[in-house]
């Protein structure tokens, strides 16, 4: 009987503490305005950095909105060439629930470094431009996240609802969206949201961790069989979420799903962990490309998943395949490979 009291009374808190979205402009209640130096979490399914404000085109507009729709933002690109002008112009995305930092604000943009994505660029994590209208400020939510047991998105993407049922979804998320737990059931998580207020995820949607826990160890196989998730999923510069990924936003996600911290980009990558020769390749190593001869810049990275074959994101015009690499590697570009386990 206190058991089932319990849960009831669970559900029910649940329905009143659902969040609306929260204007940037500061803690629930505060009229303060971002400044430089604030910390900041993403408060949209994923948001994409610019390289600079004002650059956005109107196709891209559901991209830039709070919420987005990056379901229409990909629809809009369906032509490669469309898909292709982004090349540059975006630095990386960040899914719901990153914590950033505030570099500056420059009208209704804020340029922001996503703290969980390394780069030799700026120590704070990787800098772009974004909708400061996409940011929450929530020092609740700062300190759930220090607190409590976090929970993973495992799944492609999770249904964010209302109640545990999931009878009212409120947004998707992405792969790899990691949110504080407030509390469980059997059947259903409720996480706290950057903004305030609460919501369910399905518990098969989601792995949970205690504060400081860390997924287990992966085997090579378990990289690759996160990565083959995702084939079929078309390329997106700078993605790194479950509507889009470029080729190292993609070895980057797949390492971090299992607990492994690399850098953002491939030629960074391709700096990391161990340097592994051909003839010892195994599944999960991940493979990089220079210029003709394996020399001067790292502009690609795939994963070897086995029997010379290799899944990457390739470019604007397709999707997440898997090719031999020798074959695929024409130009022999190949630099050499890396085991980040």
């Amino acid at each position: 009987m206190k058991i089932a009291t319990l849960i009831s009374g669970l559900l029910a808190a649940s329905l009143t503490a659902v969040a609306a979205p929260a204007a940037a402009t500061g803690p629930a209640g505060s009229e303060d305005a971002l400044a430089a130096g604030d910390t900041a979490f993403i408060g949209v399914t994923a948001a994409t950095l610019w390289v600079e404000p004002g650059l956005a085109r109107d196709i891209d507009a559901p991209s830039l909105s709070d919420p987005v729709d990056l379901d229409r933002w990909n629809e809009n690109l369906e032509d490669t060439e469309l898909r292709r002008w982004l090349t540059g112009k975006l630095e990386t995305q960040a899914v719901y629930g990153s914590r950033v930092e505030v570099l500056d604000i420059e009208g209704d943009w804020a340029h922001v470094a996503v703290a969980e994505q390394s780069t030799p660029r700026d120590e704070r994590g990787y800098p772009g431009w974004l909708p400061a209208a996409q940011l929450r400020e929530d020092d609740r939510f700062e300190r759930l996240q220090e607190r409590r047991s976090r929970a993973v998105v495992t799944a492609k993407r999770a249904a964010l609802a209302a109640d545990p049922k999931g009878n009212r979804v409120l947004q998707d998320l992405s792969f790899n969206t990691e949110l504080p737990v407030l509390a469980r059931t059997p059947r259903a998580v409720r996480v706290a949201l950057p903004g305030g207020g609460g919501a369910w995820l399905d518990a098969a949607d989601v792995d949970v961790y205690a504060p400081g826990q860390d997924p287990a160890q992966p085997s090579g196989d378990d990289l690759v069989a996160t990565a083959e998730q995702f084939l079929g999923l078309r390329y997106l510069w700078a993605g790194v979420s479950s509507y889009g990924f470029d080729c190292s936003g993609f070895t980057y996600s797949v390492h971090r799903a299992h607990g492994i911290d690399i850098p953002r980009d491939s030629g960074v990558q391709a700096e990391a962990g161990q340097e592994v020769a051909v003839e010892d390749l195994q599944p999960g190593d991940l493979l990089f490309f220079a210029e003709p001869g394996g020399v001067g810049r790292v502009h690609h990275v795939g994963m070897y998943i086995g029997d010379g074959r290799m899944i990457h994101a390739p470019n604007a015009a397709e999707s997440v395949s898997i090719v031999d690499w020798q074959d695929w590697d024409a130009a022999d570009e190949f630099s050499g490979a890396r085991r980040m386990i």
